[in-house]
């Protein structure tokens, strides 16, 4: 099976969720809830079950862990270098920044799963409790002259964070659970892709991209072109391992998070621009991860 094949029904559910809050009763404030439930509860679970379960080599993701934030430290250079271009609306570029190299977790999480399985998705864990506090710091940045936001307070309450490390404590410990407690963690686990993914699906919104065509590409290019080349070669500088390299480029494929929208509408940014963004990036993802992939199939 081609890996556009295998990835299909995550897709799928994306666009079945789109559907449902368009055209049935489950409307926007149900999947308003839903993604609360997802980020609050079913993804903390998976993470927190993912990462105390496997198996802990720090010899082996200490260089997956070194490529991905090499990864994120480029997008984000090359997404604030944008703001030099001449005729550059600040408030814009301050609002869609974040775009060209945050990631979606949901996504991230499902593929990884799929791709990976459970070895995947705890490397995937890593790399997004890496990358979620600097992402939300350089996201913030450019932000910040709109008002006022706490760093700390954000990190520190973050759950993606807070299950990952959790779980690692766990792991460390070798803490086990009695069987009851480790079926209930790992069904509540196994809610969180589908949910996710629908969830995804229904905040897509193709609107306000006319308001600056030139940002629109520059971000969405660093977000699907750029990143996911300098994944590749970055999988390829650190030597990583087959598996290890399948999960760096699949985190540097990722469409962009979806909670940018929310970043952008609460800093004062502009909310419609990013919910173009963002929606043309999952879009385009159904398309870039299985060609980068692909890529990476015939570098290596």
């Amino acid at each position: 099976m081609s890996t556009a094949l295998l990835l299909l029904p995550d897709f799928l559910l994306i666009v079945c969720g789109f559907c449902l809050c368009r055209w049935t009763a489950l409307n926007r404030p149900v999947w308003e809830a839903a993604e609360q439930l997802v980020y609050y509860l079913l993804f903390p679970v998976l993470l927190f079950n993912s990462v105390m379960r496997s198996p802990l080599q720090p010899t082996q993701t200490l260089s997956l862990t070194l490529g991905g934030v090499a990864l994120l430290a480029c997008g984000i250079a090359l997404a604030f270098a944008v703001k030099l271009w001449p005729g550059v609306d600040a408030r814009l570029h301050a609002s869609g920044a974040q775009v060209a190299f945050r990631f979606n977790s949901f996504i991230a999480l499902a593929l990884a799963e799929r791709l990976g399985g459970p070895t995947g998705v705890a490397w995937m864990a890593l790399l997004l409790a890496i990358g979620v506090p600097i992402c939300n710091v350089a996201a913030v940045w450019p932000l910040a002259r709109h008002g006022g936001h706490s760093y700390a307070r954000e990190i520190i309450r973050n759950p993606l964070i807070v299950a990952t490390l959790l779980g690692l404590a766990a792991n460390l410990a070798g803490v086990t659970f009695p069987e009851a407690v480790g079926t209930t963690l790992q069904r509540i686990g196994v809610a969180a892709l589908p949910v996710g993914l629908l969830a995804v699906g229904a905040g897509l919104k193709l609107g306000g991209l006319k308001a600056s065509p030139m940002l629109t590409t520059a971000f969405i290019g660093i977000r699907h072109a750029i990143l996911p080349l300098v994944g590749i070669g970055l999988a390829l500088l650190f030597a990583l391992s087959p598996e290890q390299r399948l999960i760096l480029v699949l985190f540097a494929s990722m469409p962009t998070a979806s909670s940018a929208y929310v970043l952008a509408a609460r800093m004062g940014g502009d909310g419609a621009f990013v919910a173009g963004l963002v929606s043309l990036s999952i879009l385009l993802g159904m398309v870039t991860i299985p060609w980068w992939i692909a890529v990476l199939g015939w570098v290596t």
